[in-house]
C-alpha cells in the first residue's frame, strides 16, 4: 500500500531563458494538487512558458493531480509556451494512457529528452541563466509557497515548440 503524505515539493532549474524544469517531489493528489498547480502557475507566469516538469519523485497522483496537470498545460499555452511531462512513474502513465491524457500533454523518458524536444539541445545545464529555486508546499496551505530567489528570466520568451 502507498503511503500518502501531505508534503510536495518543488525544485526549479532555469536552463535556458523562457523554460524551466520542476522537479516534482511527493504525492500530487487533493491535499497537494492545488499547491502544484498554483505554485507551478506561478513559474510559468514569470517569464518561463515553457515548463518540463520531471515527475519521476511522485510517489503518487490522484484524479487531482492529473486536473493539475491538465491546468498548467492549460497556463502555458495561455502564456504561448508548452508543457512537458518526464520520467512519469509507471503508475502515473497508466493513469495518464487510460484517461487519454497522454495525447494531449507530451510525455518524455527523460527530462533531457523533453528539452531537446523544445530548444534542439539536450543540455541541463543551467548556465548562464540558472536560478534554482526550492519552493516546499504542504497540503492545505493557502498561502503562496516561499521561494528563495527569482525562477526565470522574464526578458525571453520565444521557444520552439
Amino acid at each position: 500500500m502507498t503511503d500518502v503524505t501531505d508534503t510536495l515539493q518543488l525544485t526549479v532549474q532555469q536552463p535556458h531563458p523562457g523554460l524551466a524544469i520542476a522537479t516534482v517531489a511527493g504525492d500530487v493528489d487533493m491535499h497537494t494538487a492545488d499547491t502544484l498547480r498554483r505554485d507551478a502557475s506561478v513559474i510559468i507566469q514569470q517569464g518561463c512558458p515553457h515548463l518540463v516538469l520531471d515527475l519521476s519523485q511522485v510517489g503518487f497522483c490522484d484524479s487531482a493531480g492529473l486536473s493539475a496537470l491538465i491546468g498548467l498545460w492549460h497556463t502555458a499555452q495561455a502564456e504561448g509556451g508548452a508543457l512537458r511531462l518526464a520520467s512519469v512513474p509507471d503508475r502515473l502513465m497508466r493513469m495518464l494512457t487510460l484517461t487519454g491524457v497522454d495525447t494531449v500533454l507530451p510525455v518524455h523518458a527523460t527530462t533531457a529528452e523533453a528539452l531537446t524536444t523544445m530548444t534542439g539541445s539536450p543540455s541541463t545545464s543551467t548556465g548562464e541563466h540558472g536560478s534554482i529555486t526550492r519552493v516546499s508546499t504542504g497540503a492545505g496551505t493557502r498561502e503562496p509557497a516561499e521561494v528563495e530567489r527569482t525562477a526565470c528570466d522574464s526578458t525571453h520568451h520565444s521557444m520552439p515548440n
